[in-house]
């Protein structure tokens, strides 16, 4: 059975609406609703003051129509009465400043005392609702590191001291791998070190480096703690929380995900986003990758319009649907939103729900139903899996390491830069995994680099690997430029991939504007000196430097970039890439074609229309000649039999 469902807040509604709730539930087809992520406040009113009853009477409402919980530890969203006892454990910014409560997360992820009284609710939901009908999943806080990825206070200055002395054993190794002789930095106790705190210029970039990590650390070590209370006291129910890969980057969610029985993520369209539906597919193409190309759960998306992105764009018949078939496209074995019913105050009550506003005389609520039936039509989806040919190579460290303000350039940005590849793969409609570069690679014909800065000597050897027993790869400029600790690969750029790629690069040139290539294609951003050392030159600046190459490498072939390409130009390129590694592409611009398989070899087929006009796609599905036609802005359910 597919999940479908929201987030239930019973807390903000007086009781007689929570059985209409139930009702309208069932109404709908939903099977599963998120419960008590933000109740810790109704659940814990004063400290060690306690009223679960209200919370009874919802589990016990759910259990009675057959709906489960993914039950929440509310401990994303700490009372008032903690801030007020504890405000030691508050969260501070680099500049020093306290964070107060009045919103969500306000707690320094390294407080003792936050993770006593976390822990504290987190038992008392645990031992009361073990073995509950309802119970089918712990969703363990909420969005980690949405808010509060990072704190700077003297007990997260301790933290991460310890943090570094468990990784580097000693000073004199931090010491080595921060290159503290510059600027005369060099520690001679481990008392001298603080979190990268507001400085008169910039600060050390392994320094801040390693504080990014530490502090995704703290997040995961936190989810463990509760994780493994839980764990003792409901055996076999499985855990989760929602991860939102390709929207925040403050947390190595590669690492996060590894903890997890069940990878749950959520997705907001972007407003200002052109083609908001290619940053949909990222993100779900994210998710599954997170969980090693197996299903996961979109545990949020939105019925229509969110109020926090400036701009409240409201969703246009039939998107909402639209969007929910592309992530069940890829991968999704259950459709969720924030939230069931539309708050009427607070600062989310202008952010759309399945039940919104003005009720169920809408377009939403109708759309609601339907999605739900819809589901429940295409159970049979559930459990497939989707294969890609390709693989993205992606490391959190490396994104954070870029993302120091000395650079050669602050225009180039990874994160744009790994998005805009992705777009060009999916309008080629090649599905793709993003992947960390330490991955196995065994299995995919092409694997691309957009922009992996930071590389380290294991995750070198692997893509060396893959193109040497016959894989092909694209590397885009400024990659395997330094290792794990933020230092140049000295010998010539691009430090790391110097033979596979066959060219050595002597100095960075950052554009202000474009430059032609010979080919009539535009760069952007950057470029390099680069020599051939074995590559042929496939393109070309006007003075003659290469711009593209391609070396054969072993059995395999490796291309690189020297220039930021985009559009048609990066497409072309990408193109030949995948015909170099024999993956097909397609013919039908806008029209997405997803496919998922069962081990018994039958397979779903996901087309989805983008597009203002019908089209025609050919070569899927059971009809006759497999000649299908796809409605403007419409999605189509096919099946494939297996030969």
């Amino acid at each position: 059975m597919l999940a479908y469902g929201g987030d239930w807040n019973p807390e903000q509604w007086p009781e007689e609406i929570w059985s209409q709730d139930v009702r309208l539930m069932r109404e709908a087809g939903v099977n599963r609703v998120s419960l008590g992520i933000f109740a810790w406040s109704k659940l814990e009113p004063a400290e060690g003051v306690y009223d679960f009853a209200w919370f009874d009477r919802c589990m016990d409402l759910l259990a009675e129509n057959g709906i489960r919980a993914n039950l929440a530890t509310p401990t994303a969203a700490p009372p008032p009465w903690f801030a007020a006892t504890y405000p030691q454990a508050l969260p501070v910014d680099a500049d020093g400043r306290v964070l107060s409560h009045g919103s969500r997360q306000a707690f320094c992820p390294s407080s003792p005392i936050y993770r006593e009284k976390a822990l504290n609710i987190a038992e008392k939901v645990a031992r009361r609702y073990a073995g509950h009908e309802a119970l089918a999943l712990w969703h363990i806080h909420n969005e980690y590191g949405c808010h509060n990825s990072r704190c700077f206070c003297d007990t997260s200055a301790e933290a991460f001291r310890s943090w570094l002395c468990e990784r580097y054993q000693s000073v004199d190794q931090v010491n080595q791998a921060w290159g503290s002789a510059f600027w005369s930095q060099l520690y001679s106790d481990w008392s001298q070190i603080l979190p990268p705190r507001a400085t008169p210029t910039f600060t050390n970039p392994a320094q801040q480096l390693d504080f990014r990590r530490f502090s995704s650390d703290a997040l995961i070590e936190l989810y463990r703690a509760e994780r493994d209370l839980l764990a003792s006291i409901t055996p076999g129910v499985p855990f989760s929380t929602n991860l939102m890969p390709g929207m925040h980057w403050e947390m190595d969610q590669f690492a996060f995900a590894r903890e997890l029985d069940v990878v749950s993520a959520d997705h907001y369209l972007v407003v200002t986003d052109p083609e908001p539906h290619i940053h949909l597919a990222f993100s779900a193409d994210l998710a599954r990758s997170l969980n090693g190309g197996r299903p996961w759960l979109l545990m949020e998306h939105s019925t229509s319009g969110v109020n926090w992105q400036g701009h409240n764009r409201s969703k246009q018949p039939g998107e909402m649907i639209r969007n929910s078939v592309q992530h069940l496209a890829r991968g999704a074995d259950g459709i969720m939103f924030f939230q069931w019913r539309a708050s009427a105050s607070g600062a989310e009550k202008w952010h759309s729900a399945m039940v919104p506003h003005a009720g169920t005389e809408t377009k939403i609520w109708r759309e609601v139903v339907e999605l739900g039936g819809l589901l429940h039509d295409n159970a049979a989806v559930e459990g497939s899996t989707v294969a890609a040919d390709v693989a993205i190579l992606m490391d959190y460290a490396s994104i954070w390491a870029q993302e120091h303000p000395a650079q050669p350039t602050t225009k180039h940005k990874p994160i744009d830069v790994i998005r805009e590849w992705y777009g060009q793969l999916w309008k080629l409609g090649v599905t793709a995994d993003v992947v960390h570069p330490s991955a196995d690679l065994t299995g995919y014909k092409a694997v691309i680099v957009p922009a992996l800065y930071s590389v380290n000597d294991h995750s070198q050897a692997n893509l060396e690997r893959f193109v040497e027993q016959g894989g092909v790869t694209l590397v885009g400029p400024y990659s395997g430029i330094v290792d794990e600790h933020d230092r140049v690969r000295l010998g010539g750029y691009p430090g790391a991939w110097r033979d596979l790629l066959g060219i050595t690069v002597e100095e960075f040139f950052p554009l202000d504007g474009d430059i032609l290539l010979a080919s009539g294609a535009t760069g952007t951003v950057w470029s390099q000196l680069t020599h051939p050392r074995g590559a042929k030159v496939l393109d070309s600046y006007a003075t003659g430097e290469p711009a593209w190459t391609r070396n054969v490498y072993g059995e395999g072939v490796a291309h690189s970039l020297t220039t930021l390409l985009t559009g048609d130009d990066l497409k072309h390129v990408i193109a030949e890439v995948c015909a170099d590694a024999g993956v097909a592409t397609s013919d039908h611009p806008g029209v997405e074609i997803v496919r998922r398989g069962h081990s018994d070899g039958g397979v779903h087929v996901f087309a989805i229309n983008h597009t203002a006009e019908d089209a025609t796609v050919q070569g899927v599905g059971t009809v006759p000649a497999g000649r299908v036609v796809i409605a403007h802005q419409a999605s189509a359910f096919l099946q494939e039999v297996a030969p």
